[in-house]
């Protein structure tokens, strides 16, 4: 499979050649691949992990400029205030009030409701330093606002990103949790030190 598959025509883009064109070269410099097809959905909750290093955030933004990929990310509302407001927008934040009725939940699911399309990443293990759970609310966002999950594993290991998952929230968290570890099987992260519990737990069972 080519290094870089095709984007479908539903999935929220930026980016020109130039940002693509970088982001193929930075890849490839740094030796990673996309070895799974997006999903061909115009919204979906984005759950990237392991996340164990700043260098996670560098690969990402190489994969988002080499697929022109458009990804947002919640961030707090205090930062969309003059005069940065308008670059946290463009580099992709979505601000989020968290002392709003309604919640981060709330707001969440409603910004579903604004957009055409529209993609939100997160990190559910919420922290680079070895976090005892993860946090649920991207779950809680997804059954809210009616939109699939999918996964975004980055694999040090291989150096590939995979997106092995694609489904919609059934309402049962313990089962859909229990199938979205099983994606993360044998994943190694770049500071295997850090590992989140669950996947230190899932590491060492499958040893």
């Amino acid at each position: 499979m080519s290094d870089f598959p095709v984007v479908g025509s539903h999935v929220p883009r930026r980016g020109n050649a130039l940002t693509r064109c970088l982001g193929r070269w930075l890849l490839r410099l740094w030796g990673w691949r996309v070895v799974d097809d997006l999903p061909d959905v115009p919204k979906a909750v984005v759950v990237c992990a392991p996340h164990t290093s700043n260098v996670d955030g560098l690969v990402v933004a190489g994969v988002v400029m080499a697929l022109q990929v458009r990804i947002k990310v919640m961030a707090k509302h205090s930062l969309f205030r003059a005069p940065f407001g308008g670059f946290f927008r463009w580099i992709g934040g979505l601000p989020i009030d968290r002392d709003k009725a309604g919640g981060i939940v709330g707001q969440s699911a409603q910004k579903f409701s604004e957009y055409e399309q529209l993609w939100v990443g997160v990190a559910p293990e919420g922290t680079r330093k070895g976090a005892d759970s993860w946090k649920t609310g991207f779950y809680r966002i997804a059954q809210k606002a009616g939109v699939p999950i999918t996964l975004a594993v980055m694999d040090y290991g291989t150096r590939t990103i995979r997106f092995p998952l694609t489904f919609m929230p059934s309402g049962d968290v313990d089962a859909d949790l229990a199938r979205m570890m099983a994606c993360y099987q044998g994943v190694i992260p770049h500071r295997p030190e850090r590992l989140s519990r669950p996947l230190r737990e899932l590491a060492e069972k499958n040893r």
